[in-house]
Formats: structure tokens, C-alpha cells, sequence
């Protein structure tokens, strides 16, 4: 009983710290399989809301779209890690995030006493978005076509910070809407990156399938600043998907995000261990050269 209250009194400082602040989640991974990943999941959202915290929850759902269109005979292509998406994927893709996936969340974090409410960036004009034109190292276009794939051109903060500060949970789908009139299929970790920045949220939580950034020797980094982050892509220690995360991190902090944290999302509760825990779980990322841990 006493070990349970110390931890209730570790979790204190940063309760206070986070109190009426917003956190951004990036929902996704093998957090979104299990089912007692889900619902942990769901609780530590709700828990987050009622002792004063803002969540919001931004998702992805790659490998949901994949079956979709493998049950549809229609086979999935990618370039550098982007779906191509023409106009009859883009129909699935639309179908499976925000038809389906959303409102699961959203109805999963109010089975735990939550009030969510889903989105998708089409909703209220919360994302708008542009073609994504594809680029190699130097910087140049690429021949490709990826066709409805997009990147964000803007956030209208405002319809967020009036859920927010009610007692609603947004969660929203990675779907943006263009001046032409298209709809867009973006990557969730960078509509979560530009929300976080646009918000100036206090953290952005980013879930992985791997326990966080790891140096050369496959031990795991606790924390790193933004010019650490960009060395360790140039010397190539970072490699495959999680060179996009830490970019990633790196935008939403320049973007005005205060801290972003690339955490585990296999571990039961990673969302409340990360925040409220002195030591944590994953790997943060700073804007500046002062560690916290």
C-alpha cells in the first residue's frame, strides 16, 4: 500500500505541471491490435482529461487500409514509405480511417467514462492540405506520382482549442481537404507533428512499435536534443522508419511543440509512464541543449 502511494506521490509535480496543458498522441502501432493495449490505452486518456490534462489524439490505421484493400483484390504500393493513393484508394482509405477506425476510438474511450468525440481533417476545415510532391536527399522532385498523398498546408487551431477546453476528447483522423476540392491522405505522425506545433502543445507523444531512438550499440537513448537528433541521422545511426519520427519531432518543435516523446506503444499504460514517472519510458526530444532526465 505504501509502494502504491509513493507512486501516486511521484505523479504528483507532474500533474500539476500538465494541469489545463495539451498533449498530442499519436495513436498507432500494435497499441491499436491488442485489445488490452486498447483499452489501456483508452483509460490513460481518460485519466489524462479528468485530472486536468488536454489530450488529443491523432491516429493512423496503415495496416487496417492494407487489409481493406487486400479484401478488395486491390494491391498496396508504396514509395519511400508513402501509400500511393489514387482516387479509388483514396475512397478505402477515407472508408477505414474515418468511417471505421475514428469512431472505434472514439467509442472505445467513452466505454472508460470519456466524452470523444472523432474528426477528420475534413470536419470544420481542421486540416487543409496540398499535394505532397516527393523529393530525393538533395532536395530535388522526384519522377514519382503518389497521387492523393498530401502534406498539411495549415491547422485551424481553433475548432481544437474549443473542444479542448470543454470537456470533450478530439480524435482525429489523418484526412486533409485541398483548394481543388481533393481530399488527402496524410501521414499521421505529421498531422500530429503540425497540430502539436500549431497548438503549441506542451508534449507530443509519438507510439511505436520499438522502445524509443537507440544509439549505435542498440541501447536505447533517453533523451537528445534537436541537434543531436540531426546528427545521429547524418552519421546514420538512426536508420529506416524512425529517421520520418524523428524528423517529425524535430518539425512540431520548430513548429512550437514544447518536448516530443517517441515511446513504446507495446507496454501496457506507455502514455501514463512516460508523463507521470520521473525516469520514463521512451526517448525525448528537446528543442534546446538542456536535458531534463
Amino acid at each position: 500500500m505504501v509502494e502504491k502511494a509513493n507512486i501516486l506521490v511521484e505523479a504528483l509535480p507532474y500533474i500539476r505541471r500538465f494541469y489545463q496543458k495539451t498533449i498530442v498522441i499519436k495513436y498507432g502501432g500494435h497499441a491499436m491490435e491488442s485489445e488490452d493495449l486498447k483499452e489501456c490505452f483508452a483509460k490513460d486518456i481518460v485519466l489524462m482529461k479528468y485530472i486536468g490534462i488536454n489530450p488529443v489524439v491523432v491516429h493512423g490505421g496503415g495496416p487496417q487500409i492494407g487489409e481493406m484493400l487486400r479484401r478488395l483484390g486491390k494491391k498496396s504500393e508504396f514509395h519511400r514509405g508513402m501509400r500511393i493513393t489514387d482516387a479509388e484508394t483514396m475512397e478505402v482509405v477515407e472508408m477505414v480511417l474515418a468511417g471505421k477506425i475514428n469512431k472505434e476510438i472514439a467509442a472505445l474511450i467513452n466505454r472508460q467514462g470519456g466524452f470523444a468525440i472523432g474528426l477528420s481533417g475534413k470536419d470544420g476545415r481542421l486540416i487543409e492540405a496540398r499535394k505532397l510532391l516527393m523529393r530525393d536527399e538533395a532536395g530535388e522532385a522526384e519522377a514519382v506520382d503518389t497521387g492523393l498523398v498530401g502534406e498539411v498546408a495549415r491547422i485551424n487551431v481553433e475548432i481544437l482549442k474549443t473542444l479542448s477546453q470543454s470537456d470533450m476528447i478530439p480524435v482525429i483522423a489523418p484526412i486533409g481537404f485541398g483548394e481543388d476540392g481533393q481530399t488527402y491522405n496524410i501521414n499521421a505522425d505529421l498531422v500530429a507533428g503540425a497540430i502539436a506545433g500549431a497548438l503549441r502543445a506542451d508534449k507530443l507523444l509519438l507510439m511505436t512499435d520499438v522502445p524509443g531512438v537507440l544509439d549505435g550499440q542498440g541501447s536505447l537513448i533517453s533523451s537528445m536534443t534537436v541537434d543531436e537528433a540531426e546528427e545521429a541521422m547524418r552519421n546514420q545511426t538512426l536508420s529506416g522508419g524512425m529517421i520520418p519520427k524523428v524528423q517529425c519531432a524535430i518539425d512540431a518543435l520548430e513548429a512550437g511543440a514544447a518536448k516530443v516523446h517517441i515511446i513504446d506503444g507495446r507496454f501496457p499504460h506507455a502514455i501514463l509512464l512516460e508523463m507521470f514517472t520521473d525516469a520514463g519510458i521512451g526517448t525525448e526530444i528537446l528543442a534546446n541543449s538542456e536535458k531534463t532526465r
